[in-house]
C-alpha cells in the first residue's frame, strides 16, 4: 500500500443513505419531518442540525425578552393547536416544538451538531452527496440522498450584521449584537443605547428598561408597529364555551388570517387610512404631546417592511414611564464614551446594542455543485420561491413576510410530499424545473420587487437570491391567501417539471 492509499484509508468517510435529507431542525425542518412521516410513510430521512439541539432562531437567540413577532395561532403548525397567549416567548416556542417532536417520534431522525459544508448533485447517479462535519468531535461524515430539503432559514446564524461606522473601534464600552448576547452581561443601572428599531429592538428594550439607568433606541428612521392585547378574543370566548382545542385552533387561525388579509389589502388600497390607525394606536399610549411624527411615522407605506406586533404596548409603556427614549438621527461617528450624531447630539453609553439585522444566507453557507459545476442560486430562476431552474431534487423553504413563516412551511411540505409520491408513481428518480417555451422571453427580475417589500437585509443580499419572472409560477409572491388555494392545484405534469 503506497503513502497516498494509506492517507485515503485513514480518511475514509462513513457514508449513510436516506431518501430525504432535511437541512435544519428549526420551525421549518421539524415541520418537514412531521409531514414526511404522516404523508409519505416509510420514507427514510435524516434532519441535520448545526446547533446542539432543535429550535433554530428560538435556540440561538438568547437576548432578554425574545419572543415571536407574529401570533402563535398562525406561527404554530396547523396540526398542533396553540393554547396559550398568541405572542410567545422563545422558551414557550421551544417547548411547543419539543412536544411536536416527542408526540411524533421525530427525535430519532434529528442529528444535532452536524454542519453541512457541501452538497453535490450527480445526474449519473441521480443523488445528492452531502458532506458534513460533527462540531463536537470534528468527525467528517457523508450522506447520499435522493432529495434535499433546505429548511435552514434565510440568515446566517453564526453572526449578525453590523454596519461599518466611523471610529467604531474607538468606543471603550461594551458592544453587543443581539444574535450573540452573552449570558453574563450586566446591564443593571447602566446607560444603554440600542441601535435599530425593528422587532428585536422593540422586544429587547421593554425587557431591560426597568433594570437599566436608561435605554435609548437610536434609529435612522422610524418603523411601523401594531399594538394590542396579548390575547385573541375569539379564542378566549371559545375556551369559556369549552370548545375542543383543535376547533379553537382552526377557527382562531382563520379569524386571524382573515383580519390580516383585510389589513394588508388596505395598506395597498387605502394606505392613508392604515397609517392613521397605526399611529392612533401609538398615540393612545404616548399621548398627543409626544412627537410621533418624528419618531414613529415612517416615510414608507405600511408593509413595505415587516410590521412587528407590540403586545400590550410594552415598548411604548417603557417610553411613557421615562425608562426608555427614542432618538431619530444618523451616526456621525463613535467616541470613546458613546455616539456622536450628525445633528451634534452625543449619546453616552456604557453598553451599545447593535440591533442592526442579519446577513442573508441564501445557500445556507453550503457549497453547492451540480454535475461538477459550482452552483450559484443567483444564476437560477425560482419556481414559486421553492425550486430553482437547473437544480434537481431540491426544495427550499422561504416563508412569508406579511404572514407567519410557518404557514408556508405547511404549504411547501404538502407540495414536497405530493411531488415525492408523484415521482414514485412515474418511476422517476430526478425532477427539476425548467422554463417552458412560452417562458423564454419572460423578463427576469430581482427576487422581490423593492416597491413591494424592501427591508435592509433583502436589499443588501438581493444579488445572492434567484431571479423571478413576471408570471405567478416563477416568483414568490408573498401572498398566503392566494397560495393556500394555488399550491394544492399545481399540475405536477406541467411542462415546467422535467422528470427522468
Amino acid at each position: 500500500m503506497n503513502v497516498q492509499s494509506k492517507i485515503d484509508s485513514a480518511e475514509a468517510i462513513r457514508t449513510e443513505h436516506f431518501d430525504v435529507v432535511i437541512a435544519g431542525a428549526g420551525i421549518s425542518g421539524v415541520g418537514a419531518a412531521y409531514h414526511l412521516t404522516t404523508q409519505v410513510p416509510g420514507t427514510s430521512f435524516v434532519v441535520l442540525e448545526t446547533q446542539e439541539s432543535f429550535g433554530g432562531t428560538w435556540l440561538t437567540h438568547k437576548y432578554p425578552g425574545i419572543r415571536s413577532d407574529s401570533d402563535l395561532h398562525t406561527f404554530g403548525y396547523r396540526f398542533k393547536p396553540w393554547t396559550s397567549a398568541p405572542i410567545a416567548t422563545a422558551r414557550e416556542i421551544l417547548s411547543y416544538m419539543g412536544e411536536v417532536i416527542a408526540e411524533n417520534d421525530l427525535g430519532r431522525h434529528i442529528r444535532s451538531r452536524h454542519t453541512i459544508s457541501s452538497a453535490r448533485w450527480s445526474s449519473k447517479d441521480k443523488l445528492w452527496t452531502v458532506d458534513v462535519t460533527r462540531t463536537d468531535t470534528g468527525e467528517r461524515l457523508r450522506f447520499t440522498t435522493n432529495f434535499f430539503w433546505m429548511c435552514q432559514g434565510y440568515y446566517r446564524h453564526s453572526e449578525g450584521y453590523t454596519p461599518e461606522w466611523p471610529d467604531f473601534e474607538k468606543y471603550k464600552g461594551t458592544v453587543v449584537h443581539p444574535q450573540k448576547w452573552p449570558e453574563n452581561l450586566d446591564y443593571k443601572d447602566k446607560k444603554v443605547v440600542v441601535i435599530g428599531s425593528g422587532a428585536t429592538a422593540a422586544t429587547l428594550i421593554p425587557s431591560i428598561a426597568n433594570d437599566c439607568a436608561h435605554v435609548t433606541m437610536l434609529q435612522r428612521s422610524p418603523t411601523w408597529f401594531r399594538t394590542g392585547r396579548n390575547a385573541i378574543e375569539i379564542a378566549e370566548t371559545l375556551r369559556k364555551l369549552q370548545v375542543d382545542e383543535s376547533w379553537i385552533h382552526e377557527i382562531t387561525r382563520r379569524h386571524i388570517l382573515y383580519e390580516q388579509d383585510a389589513f394588508t389589502r388596505r395598506t395597498f388600497s387605502d394606505p392613508e387610512s392604515a397609517k392613521k390607525d397605526l399611529l392612533s394606536a401609538v398615540e393612545a399610549y404616548l399621548g398627543s404631546d409626544y412627537d410621533i411624527a418624528t419618531h414613529f411615522t415612517p416615510t414608507y407605506r405600511p408593509w413595505r417592511q415587516r410590521i412587528a406586533f407590540i403586545p400590550d404596548g410594552d415598548l411604548f409603556q417603557s417610553i411613557k414611564a421615562g425608562k426608555a427614549s427614542v432618538v431619530t438621527g444618523e451616526i456621525e461617528r463613535f467616541t470613546e464614551t458613546g455616539i456622536l450624531l450628525k445633528s451634534g447630539e452625543t449619546l453616552e453609553a456604557d453598553i451599545i446594542v447593535t440591533a442592526t439585522g442579519f446577513h442573508l444566507s441564501a445557500q445556507g453557507d453550503i457549497d453547492f455543485e451540480v454535475d461538477g459545476k459550482p452552483l450559484r442560486f443567483s444564476d437560477t430562476v425560482t419556481y414559486r420561491g421553492m425550486m430553482f431552474t437547473g437544480v434537481p431534487n431540491l426544495v427550499w423553504v422561504f416563508g412569508y413576510f406579511r404572514a407567519s413563516w410557518t404557514l408556508r412551511v405547511d404549504l411547501v411540505a404538502d407540495f414536497v410530499c405530493r411531488l415525492l409520491r408523484h415521482m414514485k408513481a412515474k418511476g422517476a428518480r430526478k425532477v427539476e424545473v425548467a422554463l417552458r417555451p412560452e417562458d423564454h422571453n419572460m423578463p427576469l427580475l430581482p427576487w422581490i420587487d423593492p416597491e413591494n417589500f424592501n427591508p435592509g437585509y433583502m436589499m443588501r443580499g438581493m444579488h445572492l437570491l434567484p431571479k423571478r419572472g413576471d408570471k405567478p409560477e416563477w416568483q414568490h409572491n408573498q401572498d398566503y391567501w392566494a397560495e393556500k388555494d394555488e399550491f394544492p392545484k399545481i399540475d405536477l405534469d406541467d411542462r415546467a417539471f422535467v422528470y427522468s
